[in-house]
């Protein structure tokens, strides 16, 4: 097994985190904030506004079963990378759609992706994810954790 880490930000994390965590390969998903200038922030000054932190998704998979290209699309597929700073009833920057890339070579394959995805024509506006090198993730609080499975899934909060 050869162990491997990968951060996307596509709205509200709990749905992101459960479709990744259901993925063959996907070793861990993790619920938490990345992208901000704020350390160890939590829930409520996230959704505030002020940290510049995104609902971002850490998964930790086995590359040697499914590799970061299946991810992105896995994320591309699951949520609109369209609409910016918005998914769904969902809006402010911490919603934001953005790719916090762990080496070039995932920045790269991003970038790369992005890129095919506006010149494909499958979406009338173009991409807006953000694609950056990341910076420290911050696991967001317990009850955020493997929410679908505790709750019974449902409609993300705002």
């Amino acid at each position: 097994m050869s162990e491997k880490k990968a951060y996307f930000a596509a709205g509200c994390f709990w749905g992101v985190e459960d479709r990744f965590r259901k993925m063959p390969g996907v070793i861990d998903a993790v619920s938490g904030y990345m992208g901000g200038h704020t350390d160890n922030p939590t829930y409520r000054e996230v959704c505030a506004g002020d940290t510049g932190h995104a609902e971002t998704v850490e998964v930790r998979f086995d590359d040697t079963r499914i590799s970061f290209e299946d991810l992105l699309d896995a994320f591309f597929e699951m949520h609109n990378p369209t609409t910016l700073n918005r998914q769904g009833p969902d809006f402010g920057s911490q919603y934001r759609s953005a790719v916090f890339a762990v080496d070039e070579a995932q920045s790269a394959a991003a970038t790369r992706k992005k890129a095919e995805l506006d010149a494909s024509g499958r979406w009338r506006d173009p991409v807006v994810t953000e694609i950056r090198l990341g910076g420290d993730f911050w696991p967001a609080e317990e009850y955020h954790q493997r929410y679908f499975e505790k709750n019974g899934g449902g409609y993300c909060k705002t």
